[in-house]
Formats: C-alpha cells, sequence, structure tokens
C-alpha cells in the first residue's frame, strides 16, 4: 500500500490529494498501540505480581508490536529503535529492582525527544518532518523546499516545547506523588494531548505544504 502511495506521488509529483483523515488513521492505529499498550501492561503486571513481572509484561508487548510493525513494512529504524529502547529499559529496570528507576527511563528519553526537536531547527534539518516521513510519502523535491523547512520547523518547536513541558511534570510527579497519579498524568498528557498536537500538525502540514509547486529543474529531472 505505502508502495503504491509513493509511486503515485512520484507520478504526480506532488502530494497526491492528502486527506486528513487518510493521514491520520494512516499512523494512529501504531502510535496508539506503543503509546498505551506497554504501560498498561507494566501497570497490570505490577498489580499482579510485583515488579519483575510487570516489566517482563511490558517488554513482551513491546515485542509483539515489534513484530506487527516490521510485518505492516512501518519504518525499520524507528521501530528498532523503540524496541532496543525497551530492552535496555527491561534490563535497568530489573537490575536496580526500582519501579522509579524504570520509569524515569521513558521520562527522560522523552526530554531528550524535546531537546532532539528543538535543536534539530537551527540546524535546518526540523525533526518533524523527517517523521512526518513515515505518515506520509512526501516527493523528495518536496522536502527540499524551504516551505518544507518552515513547516516542520515551527512544529518541531511545539513538539519540542511540549516534549519537554511533560517530563518535567511527569518526573515531579514520579518523584513526589504516587504511582497511579504518575500513570494518569502519563496519559491524560500523553493520548489526548498527542492527538490534538496530531490533528493540529496534519492539518498545518496540509495548508502549508498542499498549494507547494514543484521546480522547474525537477521538473527537467523527472
Amino acid at each position: 500500500m505505502r508502495e503504491a502511495a509513493e509511486a503515485a506521488a512520484r507520478q504526480e509529483g506532488g502530494l497526491s490529494e492528502p486527506r486528513f483523515w487518510g493521514i491520520l488513521m494512516t499512523g494512529l492505529p501504531g502510535f496508539l498501540r506503543e503509546g498505551f499498550l506497554p504501560l498498561g501492561a507494566f501497570y497490570a503486571g505490577l498489580k499482579l505480581n510485583g515488579l519483575a513481572a510487570g516489566i517482563v509484561a511490558s517488554a513482551l508487548v513491546s515485542v509483539l508490536i515489534y513484530l506487527y510493525e516490521r510485518r505492516a513494512g512501518r519504518d525499520a529504524l524507528l521501530v528498532r529503535l523503540s524496541l532496543g529502547f525497551v530492552v535496555v529499559q527491561s534490563i535497568v529496570g530489573l537490575a536496580a529492582d526500582s519501579t522509579t528507576v524504570y520509569l524515569a527511563q521513558p521520562v527522560l528519553l522523552a526530554a531528550a525527544w524535546g531537546l532532539a526537536f528543538l535543536v534539530s531547527v537551527p540546524l535546518g534539518r526540523p525533526l518533524a518532518g523527517a517523521l512526518a516521513r513515515a505518515w506520509y510519502p512526501f516527493p523528495h523535491w518536496l522536502r527540499g523546499t524551504a516551505a518544507f523547512k518552515r513547516v516542520y520547523g515551527i512544529q518541531s518547536l511545539v513538539w519540542g516545547a511540549y516534549f519537554l513541558a511533560r517530563s518535567a511534570i511527569r518526573l515531579a510527579l514520579l518523584l513526589n506523588g504516587s504511582l497511579e497519579s504518575f500513570l494518569l498524568i502519563t496519559f491524560l498528557t500523553g493520548t489526548p494531548a498527542m492527538l490534538l498536537l496530531l490533528a493540529w500538525s496534519i492539518r498545518h502540514s496540509i495548508r502549508g505544504l498542499v498549494d507547494v509547486e514543484r521546480p522547474a529543474d525537477a521538473l527537467l529531472a523527472a
């Protein structure tokens, strides 16, 4: 399916009439799986049989998600990175025998993502644009335009600020609140907030890029 979309985009030399719901539903199921299922499995295992059970349950769910995503042809690099982090997180959590240490790792990782989003803008390679390619097959010529960098530069700043703010709130709760309050805030600042940001990002991308014309040199090279 994705290869067909990419071929259509190349043939038309444009965005092949992107639709908000089409783009959203391309990436949303995987986004929800990765954001909710591992954490839910951890909490269930933790309550049923302790920390080790929670970590193992979360890791097993993450492996199943990895296998599903690879079978579905998702971006191999991102999927492997996600699984690699789960492995490291599980090993560190088991070695430390600490729920706080286990849960703090994704919080710190999210903060690192926030910094990466922000730093990518002055470097001229907005991270939001690189990640958006997993949701929509942008033509190669479009990815080099000023409009593409402007649109995803703005989005990178917004996502960077979001990740840093969310990490600060979650870390404060993890160190000073209850496990249940941490998980509740993790969910509320996760799925609902990210859905709103994703909806805005998609609409912002369509408005900012749909009318971009293909450069003459790109037409000659086609």
